[in-house]
């Protein structure tokens, strides 16, 4: 029985074929291009966010307001504690 050998793309192979895709040319013709199948190039251009790079869902957030969350965080974890050490005898 033979071993089915998957091809492996680099990084930037991926990502040429993503510009290409964005930059107007059909998946299929890229991929005729490329010699890749046209699922792979659709599995690619799903995966590569649009901004080149994943960026969290929400606002902004400042340096202050990670400082405000990380005090709230801690303040929350004090009130636990003495809350535990007020109900041992």
């Amino acid at each position: 029985m033979k071993r089915i050998v998957r091809a492996r793309y680099t990084l930037e192979f991926k990502q040429e074929a993503v510009r290409l895709v964005r930059g107007g040319q059909s998946p299929s013709s890229v991929a005729r291009g490329l010699g890749v199948s046209a699922q792979s190039i659709d599995d690619w251009v799903k995966a590569e966010p649009v901004s080149g790079r994943k960026e969290a869902k929400g606002k902004p957030v400042n340096a202050d307001q990670m400082e405000i969350a990380r005090l709230k965080a801690e303040l929350a974890k004090m009130r636990m504690e003495r809350g535990i050490l007020k109900s041992r005898p």
